[in-house]
């Protein structure tokens, strides 16, 4: 069982940064593949970005070039930094960890608003 706990969300103005965080309870060494997802109000859950054991990483095109993941191996850890933020990215971002399961966080609360 991996139980994964995200922070860092928060209301922020249009072209501000946030940074998002995923603490697993396992070393992420033995997870394959992690990520961020995330569901804006009335749209199905979309993928924001993975990265995998070898720090291959993976954004959607609505994203690139204004976020970057990256893994903390020491710490457990995945982050998103998030820059140059605009409000279509207000939404709820969930962390994911792929195993033999797949596992999800409780999420986290993006708001991108003046």
């Amino acid at each position: 069982q991996v139980q994964l706990v995200e922070s860092g969300g928060g209301l922020v103005q249009p072209g501000g940064s946030l940074r998002l965080s995923c603490a697993a309870s396992i070393s992420i060494f033995s997870i394959n593949r992690m990520g961020w997802y995330r569901q804006a109000p009335g749209k199905q859950r979309e993928l924001v970005a993975t990265i995998t054991g070898d720090d291959s990483a993976y954004y959607a095109d609505s994203v690139k070039g204004r976020f970057t993941i990256s893994r903390d191996n020491a710490k457990n850890t995945v982050y998103l930094q998030m820059n140059s933020l605009k409000p279509e990215d207000t939404a709820v971002y969930y962390c994911n960890a792929v195993t033999f399961k797949e596992y999800w966080g409780q999420g986290t609360q993006v708001t991108v608003s003046s």
